[in-house]
């Protein structure tokens, strides 16, 4: 799992707790980038290090990257991953459902010929008096899943519904749907 964060002390524990709930068979990695936040959020990300090392592992920046032009992802994320699959929680958004990850690698060990599942989604707008949620299905009956190219994968799924296998992960070409 990877997460990137900036000025999210608001919302990273709980995004950290989605982590932490999850009912897997297999043991998994939390990498967080956090991009030179000005709030306690790197404080927060260096407890959970602390309280659960075998599971969280940081890469603190001491400049913002984002706002120098840097690609997080391609330049100090996807360097850093060597797993079969890989989901992504940026960390103002969190996991509810604590069998999320199992199910998703579950669907695709199953599958070998999908690239990328998703789930449905519900996005929460707040302001200072109000909180709104809208939902935003990605798909039908909990998972669906497709062949989908690396641009789309990070540019229309949301984040932190996705999760991509080896063909995404290795950037080769994928064949056009029939």
């Amino acid at each position: 799992v990877f997460c990137l964060a900036y000025n999210h002390e608001k919302y990273i524990r709980t995004t950290f707790e989605g982590f932490v709930k999850q009912k897997t068979t297999f043991k998994f990695k939390v990498l967080v980038h956090d991009d030179a936040s000005t709030d306690s959020t790197p404080d927060i990300i260096r407890e959970y290090m602390e309280k659960y090392p075998d599971m969280f592992e940081a890469i603190m920046q001491e400049e913002n990257k984002y706002q120098q032009g840097i690609d997080i992802e391609d330049k100090y994320i996807l360097p850093k991953i060597d797993t079969k699959y890989v989901a992504s929680c940026e960390c103002d958004d969190y996991w509810t459902d604590p069998n999320k990850l199992q199910m998703q690698v579950e669907y695709m060990e199953k599958h070998p010929d999908c690239s990328l599942c998703v789930h449905n989604t519900e996005k929460i707008f707040e302001t200072a008096h109000l909180q709104e949620k809208a939902s935003i299905p990605h798909a039908r009956n909990g998972i669906t899943t497709s062949r989908i190219s690396p641009f789309q994968s990070r540019r229309h799924i949301s984040i932190s519904a996705r999760l991509c296998g080896e063909t995404i992960l290795s950037g080769r070409k994928i064949p056009p749907l029939k």
